[in-house]
């Protein structure tokens, strides 16, 4: 159909429209319309992919000169794959409704992992490896190798691509991964290096968050990118959480120890190259003197990481005198490493801010601030003139070489935390330094300065107003939507207190607690009971989650638990996670009928969906807050604190309440859907943590479920179930929860004349 949003013509490529989406589009035009960044939030399942595609690639074609790329950034390869097929369905009806090839180019760029058609390469599981192989026959010193002697190996679809891909456009389509990488088999060119060199023409790319906020990866992928470009930030109810994680570097004892070895094996090469090639270390020392930008040639494939802070104006400075010469670098490096390991000969845990490492660091060892910053561009440039391919010997000593920079760099949001042991085993010494991020503003405001309009959406946002304020940016638009549905196939339960009347919750001081463990078994086992096919489960951690199945078991309620169900538990190794799910799928389909056991802020709870059968009821035992005595996540909430004047409680409380609708969110993905979420926890019938919840959860948490027994929500969840059983057809949703152009347009009307009519 083809939609008017205040005078945008709107291609939308099915016949029917949810009344949200419509209105999300409209919100979404006036953010583009006034050049601004907006928050958004409506329910999984309601086609928000789609219509964000539909609008922006609309406004994109009417305002060419305004909107020159949408870039779209995802969490996860599905996701990303999801939505190029959605690209792929609006550009043919496009095509179909104007009866001409279309100009526009879409993408997918992921990792050379999920790229590489080398027969050989493409074989290895691990990215780093991948990474490394790729390095070691596409750097430009292997290929002049290969100039002198053709036995050298190189990788004949990059040479392919080199010699004749660049001069040539990619045609235009939409491009998933698998589409690139068949492209990239018929001519014969690498469908990684094609995809980063075409993203700079394409009107949508869709990648990984990391591609933009990360600023090692970003620096190398994502610079060229015009200022006429819309960001969309989809799933974004994390983005606060990865944009620390790319600013945060862990330097432990192992580190350290490969540091050195990574260095002796340095300091070998270097005599080496002394005795053979001297001519080399005095072309690079020329370059060095002239600037880091002329000194980081065929920077395209010979790096795979790039420096993770340095603006330009330093990147044109000459690089500082007494790290200019090949083994002066080496012997400073070995002084800064071994500084850090006497650093962490600690018997108590040490805390400090940058300013003060640097003091510490020129009092004891003599070394200044500037080389410190210019640690990591120095080092790429001697590992691309040693030839190093290696790159995951070296992992370690990059990453000492970032926190350099780093800690340079920055003097305000970062923290220096120095733990003796791990606290969860207290008498086995494992010193940890962590150079930890404590803004979260700091990796994503370059995004928000450089792009005229920056969309962060997802399905669990609420409350909107905290996210501009750990991100500090100013929105010009905010809202939040709910699921219009022609019958309530939501049904949210609060249970507080098991048939014995003992309240249930999983706060610190009641997990040991045998009669909450004890009712929450009773619980799961009473709706095993009356629930069809599959029902998940999460649990704060994996330690309470091991502790109550223990009790489970030696009790025997877990006997009654597996009567009906079959029972399946998710680990920490992945493997064994995905074949407990293959597993709970296939149980679900043949009838059996499955119990899932997993952890919130786990593999499970991010990215699975459980739709239809797989997931009829959620259970949430407990309130998923972080563990509150991390030394990271105590420096962070002081800052927030100080800094936003966000108080400590209200921010654990809006990370745990979003992992938990993030977590039952699980169960309902489309409006034919239907499913039962219960918060078991007494916790939650608290105004403060029920106002925290989405709204479209919000308003079918009526008083009368907020406070129930096991007994009450298996009554409730028995009727809602024989409710659901009804036949239900799309022409029931017409006219309420779907609507066809005319509908639509009629509602519009109406709306209109209301409005008159009050004015």
């Amino acid at each position: 159909m083809k939609l008017n949003i205040d005078g945008l013509l709107v291609y939308f490529p099915y016949d029917y429209i949810y009344p949200e989406q419509y209105s999300y589009m409209q919100e979404l035009k006036r953010a583009l319309d006034a050049k601004g960044h907006c928050v958004l939030e409506m329910p999984s399942g309601t086609g928000k992919t789609i219509s964000l595609l539909s609008l922006i690639i609309a406004y994109q074609k009417v305002n060419p000169l305004h909107i020159s790329k949408l870039i779209y950034c995802s969490r996860t390869v599905p996701e990303i794959e999801k939505a190029l097929e959605e690209m792929k369905i609006l550009i043919e009806y496009y095509e179909k409704e104007t009866g001409e090839k279309q100009k526009f180019l879409g993408l997918g760029l992921s990792a050379r992992k999920n790229l590489c058609i080398h027969p050989e390469v493409s074989k290895e599981r691990d990215g780093k490896t991948v990474d490394g192989r790729c390095l070691g026959l596409t750097a430009s010193y292997i290929r002049r190798k290969h100039q002198e002697d053709p036995s050298v190996e190189v990788c004949s679809y990059f040479e392919k691509f080199d010699t004749f891909g660049r001069d040539s456009v990619l045609p235009p389509g939409v491009y998933n991964l698998d589409d690139l990488k068949d492209f990239g088999m018929k001519q014969g060119w690498c469908p990684y290096f094609l995809a980063r060199y075409s993203i700079l023409h394409a009107n949508v790319v869709v990648y990984s968050y990391y591609y933009l906020l990360d600023p090692k990866i970003a620096d190398l992928v994502s610079k060229e990118m015009s200022k006429q470009s819309v960001v969309v930030f989809d799933e974004a109810h994390n983005i606060d959480n990865v944009c620390i994680e790319s600013m945060t570097v862990k330097i432990s004892r192992k580190t350290i120890d490969k540091c050195q070895t990574a260095l002796d094996i340095m300091d070998k090469k270097v005599k080496m190259i002394k005795e053979t090639d001297k001519q080399k270390l005095q072309e690079e020392y020329r370059r060095l003197v002239e600037g880091l930008r002329a000194a980081s040639v065929s920077r395209e494939t010979d790096m795979i990481l790039a420096n993770p802070v340095l603006p330009d104006d330093i990147l044109k400075d000459a690089i500082p005198g007494n790290i200019r010469i090949a083994d002066h670098f080496v012997s400073f490096l070995k002084r800064f490493v071994e500084y850090i390991k006497t650093r962490l000969r600690v018997q108590h845990v040490v805390q400090e801010t940058p300013m003060s490492f640097l003091h510490h660091i020129k009092e004891t060892v003599c070394i200044d601030k500037k080389p410190l910053r210019f640690c990591s561009e120095r080092l790429q440039s001697l590992m691309h003139t040693l030839e190093i391919i290696n790159n995951s010997e070296f992992a370690a000593l990059s990453a000492s070489a970032s926190f350099a920079t780093l800690v340079s760099t920055y003097s305000k949001g970062f923290t220096i935390i120095i733990e003796p042991f791990d606290d969860r085993a207290p008498t086995i010494p494992d010193p940890v330094m962590h150079f930890s991020c404590m803004d979260a503003s700091i990796a994503i405001k370059p995004v928000f300065d450089r792009f005229q309009s920056v969309v962060i959406t997802s399905g669990t946002l609420s409350p909107l107003d905290m996210y501009p304020k750990i991100l500090n940016f100013r929105p010009v638009s905010m809202s939040s939507y709910t699921m219009t549905l022609a019958r309530p196939s939501l049904c949210p339960l609060i249970v507080t207190r098991g048939n014995d009347q003992v309240a249930i919750s999983s706060k610190f001081e009641a997990r040991e607690d045998i009669a909450v463990m004890r009712n929450y078994g009773n619980l799961l086992a009473e709706l095993a009971a009356s629930v069809p096919d599959g029902v998940v489960c999460f649990f704060p951690s994996y330690t309470y989650m091991e502790s109550v199945v223990s009790f489970w078991c030696d009790q025997g309620i877990m006997n009654n638990i597996i009567k009906n169900k079959l029972l399946f538990i998710e680990t920490q190794d992945l493997a064994e996670t995905v074949l407990a799910l293959e597993n709970y799928y296939k149980a679900c389909e043949n009838g059996r009928g499955a119990i899932l056991l997993s952890v919130a802020r786990g593999k499970v709870s991010e990215g699975i969906d459980f739709d239809h059968h797989y997931g009829r009821a959620v259970l949430m035992f407990g309130i998923p807050y972080v563990y509150t005595q991390s030394r990271k996540l105590r420096a962070r909430l002081d800052y927030l604190r100080e800094n936003y004047q966000i108080r400590e409680n209200d921010f654990l409380t809006f990370d745990a309440m979003r992992h938990a609708a993030q977590c039952v969110g699980r169960a309902i993905r489309g409006k034919s859907d239907y499913g039962i979420m219960v918060f078991a926890d007494k916790r939650y019938s608290r105004l403060d943590k029920k106002a925290k919840l989405p709204k479209w959860i919000q308003e079918y948490l009526k008083d009368s479920v907020c406070d129930l027994t096991t007994d009450e929500a298996v009554q409730i969840s028995k009727r809602f179930l024989r409710q659901m059983a009804a036949p239900f057809k799309k022409e029931d949703q017409l006219g309420l929860s779907l609507l066809t152009l005319e509908q639509l347009e009629s509602k519009e009307g109406q709306e209109t004349a209301k409005l008159a009519q009050r004015s």
